[in-house]
């Protein structure tokens, strides 16, 4: 399942697809850290995903080359969204990342090319699914912000129907 190659090289690099590159090669390193504050079967799972977003970084990269551009390298170090030192730290690391590149990949499935959004859509899945792994609480919608408790960003909330009444 590969995206068409046909997007001119004089066009601009793809925002969602470079978006989703960068989120992939943050991924990596966190997974380094995951892996380095875990151990036994949380290690593993840890190494299984650094593997799985290194491919799918590796992936991306040449998509992108594809498509006579130059893919973004990663940085040198990334800013982690808290301290990691214990193992459930790491565990709600891995929970961030998995959120965060899959609703990288809820951007990039709104590409006009048709094979790129079947492309986000199984790396969408695949995100949701290590997500799980890591925390088995299912939100609404996996990969999109939760607003408030219960409510999802673009949803509104019934207007209350006043009750029917009759004229007696």
């Amino acid at each position: 399942m590969n995206p068409s190659q046909n997007q001119p090289q004089n066009q601009p690099q793809n925002q969602s697809l470079a978006k989703a590159l960068a989120a992939e090669h943050a991924a990596v390193y966190a997974y380094g850290v995951v892996g380095a504050r875990t151990s036994g079967g949380l290690r593993q799972r840890a190494n299984a995903a650094f593997d799985a977003h290194r491919a799918r970084r590796d992936q991306l990269r040449g998509l992108i080359a594809q498509r006579g551009q130059k893919p973004e390298e990663p940085g040198p170090t990334y800013q982690l969204p808290f301290e990691v030192s214990t193992p459930v730290q790491a565990v709600r690391l891995a929970v961030q990342v998995e959120e965060g590149v899959l609703a990288a990949y809820l951007e990039l499935s709104a590409d006009p090319d048709p094979g790129l959004r079947r492309l986000a859509a199984q790396l969408a899945q695949e995100c949701a699914v290590r997500g799980y792994g890591w925390s088995p609480a299912v939100t609404a919608f996996p990969g999109m912000p939760e607003t408030r408790a219960g409510s999802t960003p673009g949803l509104t909330e019934p207007t209350p129907v006043p009750p029917v009444t009759t004229g007696q």
